[in-house]
């Protein structure tokens, strides 16, 4: 098996480190966000808590944002530059670095400080976040021992299955099969690998239960007649807008012109009608006949007749009169709508009656993701945001996806799109007040309406699902962080599987000669509620899916797991040997004796 990436790191470094008397892995952290926060959590709980490394966080002089960004996380060296060059690299002791994260959401800032990195350490392990794929592709190309990843299309899917009603939309290959995830009843009894969560309570759903018969979630394999994949699509709503011309007609006359104006038109056809009725029945005659009459009187005017009596002369010359008057009101009309109608249309205003259609509120990069692949599933999307040029706006009017401009927090803008009649709201800004109190309106105006509120914090979302009956919440940071810190780590997850507000990991690890698990059973493997054993493979052979528990552990064995964060922690730690206790530091030589002395 080739070595490592991280141990070729390591060893090319390590002389650095042994001269200043350190023998443990460093992993430098650059980001001020949510996501920096829940990276270096995820490498504590991988490494420093064992002894076995040391962690620099990067951060801004000054916070950027109310949220946590790891700069008060216990047990981390934290430097402060708002400029991430070659002095800053210094002073965060990169040089002789196994790892290099760099999390800021300014791909271009990103790739600028993986060229500085390159100059203090050019053999360094990269993990940049990056949202622009060319931009990724070129980074790639010039780090190879790189990995390139976007939080936006690792989380995104998730919201688009919590959307539409669906369970976590993950597939993967390994080991020679094709496993998804899927609700049991969806599924073959001999397709099912493992049970993955028991969701019937969705405000606590229990994940790798003890008992996988009771998991209505599981992890299925695809044979290539997934029953469960042809019912997920019957039940996947194709929404497709419900026309409805008298309405959109009112709507768009009442957006036409301005209320002077309207008033002004209709008292004058009041007039002219009034008058044309008077007309008709002075002149006997019937009412298709009355009309021609007073139109043409109206708006032509008639030749002279002094032998008229003096009421319809009367009549003649009013009805003359308003026709010189309507001509000039239609043609304000005509220029105040247009105008009207080019300033709604750009404000998001004017939008036709819709039915089943997704609203997306937020188009920053999760956002565009998610309306992207709602719209590639054949899903109608109505967005709302509160900058006309977001980052997914070009992206919005290329898919021909509506476009509401406002503040979603408010109700009106909320009825713009349609909320009273869509299946789902999915709400993914960055601002956590307009998110709530989008949530909450919305909910106003239809009570059972399903929405996936994007929330950062896990104790407050779980107390807006009990007060407002919210159930769905997403942390984008939270579902990505594990596969940037595996990255870091270069340990390979093969797939993350979300869970309520759980993220379950799936992948595979190494057991290493003189570890805990080394000569133990492969039942020892597996923790219920934290870690599932999937498959096992001696080294050079075939993982085996269903091997025997009392098979017995041995060094290089590989271990294909799902397991939560603090399961995965605990099965790194008994898969590797005890980190060896430091040498005594040597002692000195004796001060050097003074003339006082």
């Amino acid at each position: 098996m080739a070595e490592p990436l991280r141990d070729r790191a390591r060893r090319a470094t390590g002389w650095r480190l042994r001269m200043n008397g350190e023998t443990r892995p460093h992993y430098v952290v650059c980001g001020s966000d949510p996501l920096a926060y829940w990276v270096v959590r995820a490498l504590l709980a991988a490494e420093l808590d064992a002894g076995r490394a040391r962690i620099t966080l990067v951060v801004p002089e000054h916070r950027r944002s109310d949220g946590p960004d790891g700069r008060d996380v216990p047990g981390l060296h934290v430097v402060r530059a708002d400029r991430l060059d070659e002095v800053t690299f210094r002073r965060a002791g990169l040089a002789g670095a196994d790892g290099l994260a760099l999390l800021h959401q300014d791909d271009v800032g990103n790739m600028h400080a993986a060229l500085c990195a390159q100059e203090v350490e050019p053999r360094l392990r990269l993990v940049v976040r990056m949202f622009n794929t060319s931009l990724a592709n070129g980074l790639r190309q010039l780090f190879p021992d790189s990995a390139v990843l976007s939080d936006a299309s690792m989380a995104a899917p998730a919201f688009v299955a919590a959307a539409l009603g669906e369970v976590a939309p993950t597939h993967f290959r390994h080991g020679g099969r094709t496993l998804y995830v899927a609700r049991r009843a969806d599924v073959r009894a001999k397709d099912v690998v493992c049970g993955v969560a028991d969701t019937r309570d969705a405000a606590r759903p229990h994940v790798l239960p003890a008992d996988e018969a009771t998991a209505d979630v599981v992890l299925a394999e695809a044979t290539g007649q997934p029953p469960g994949t042809e019912l997920a699509a019957r039940r996947l709503v194709r929404a497709r807008r419900r026309r409805r011309p008298v309405a959109v007609l009112v709507r768009a006359v009442r957006s036409f012109a301005t209320r002077k104006i309207g008033i002004a038109v209709l008292v004058l056809l009041a007039v002219i009608a009034a008058l044309g009725g008077l007309n008709a029945r002075a002149a006997h005659v019937g009412w298709a006949d009355a009309l021609y009459l007073t139109l043409v009187t109206t708006l032509t005017g008639e030749d002279p007749d002094v032998t008229k009596p003096v009421a319809a002369q009367v009549m003649q010359v009013v009805l003359n009169l308003a026709g010189l008057a309507l001509i000039p009101l239609i043609t304000a009309v005509v220029v105040d709508g247009i105008v009207n109608a080019r300033l709604a249309l750009h404000a998001g205003r004017i939008q036709p009656a819709r039915s089943g259609h997704v609203v997306v509120v937020g188009l920053g990069n999760i956002g565009t993701r998610v309306m992207a692949q709602l719209n590639d599933f054949g899903v109608e999307v109505v967005a709302i945001d509160k900058d006309p040029d977001a980052r997914g706006a070009s992206l919005a009017h290329r898919l021909g996806v509506p476009m509401v401009i406002g503040d979603a927090g408010r109700e009106e803008t909320l009825r713009s799109a349609s909320v009273e009649t869509c299946q789902a709201l999915v709400v993914v800004s960055t601002d956590d007040d307009v998110n709530l109190r989008a949530a909450l309106n919305a909910r106003g105006l239809t009570p059972d309406l399903r929405v996936v509120l994007r929330l950062f914090d896990g104790d407050f979302a779980e107390r807006v699902q009990k007060a407002f009956g919210i159930g769905i919440s997403r942390s984008v940071s939270y579902l990505a962080a594990p596969s940037f810190a595996a990255a870091l780590l270069d340990r390979a997850v093969i797939a993350t599987i979300p869970v309520g507000r759980h993220a379950l990991l799936v992948t595979e690890v190494q057991v290493v000669a003189g570890s805990p698990l080394d000569g133990r059973p492969l039942a020892a493997v597996a923790r219920p509620g934290a870690v599932r054993l999937l498959a096992h493979a001696r080294p050079g052979q075939k993982a085996d899916w269903s091997a025997d528990d009392r098979l017995v552990i041995t060094a290089g064995d590989r271990l294909t797991v799902v397991a939560r964060r603090a399961g995965l922690t605990a099965l790194l730690r008994e898969t590797t040997p005890p980190a060896p206790e430091p040498p005594p530091a040597p002692a000195g030589p004796p001060p050097p004796r003074t003339s006082e002395e």
